[in-house]
């Protein structure tokens, strides 16, 4: 059985090898993906633009929400040089999502 840091350096190693480039390539493999021996399943990509890159690290149980034990150790695990944002869910989900935006502001056009 892998531990949580195995797991999560390997979820690491898919998401940096592939990408999701944006906004055409919104496709994920499995390689993001692990379904941990307690039900929760763990996603964890990175999506790439040419001014932004965001970390986005997903928990999932068919039984119940997440807690925030359950996703802390995860998240200090997966998203790595910025800190991870919850966003907001639909009442009664099974799902918790969070993000990580790392801008490049001068990759960005400028304002008018």
């Amino acid at each position: 059985m892998e531990t949580i840091g195995a797991v999560a350096k390997r979820l690491r190693g898919a998401a940096e090898a592939k990408p999701m480039r944006l906004p055409v390539n919104r496709r994920v493999d499995e390689s993001h993906h692990a379904v941990m021996p307690d039900g929760l399943s763990v996603w964890y990509t990175i999506q790439v633009s040419p001014h932004s890159r965001i970390q986005e690290a997903i928990f999932e149980r068919a039984d119940r929400m997440p807690t925030d034990e359950e996703c802390r150790p995860w998240l200090d695990l997966l998203i790595v040089g910025a800190e991870a944002v919850e966003a907001p869910g639909l009442p009664g989900s099974m799902t918790r999502r969070f993000e990580a935006f790392e801008r490049s502001p001068e990759l960005e056009a400028p304002l008018a």
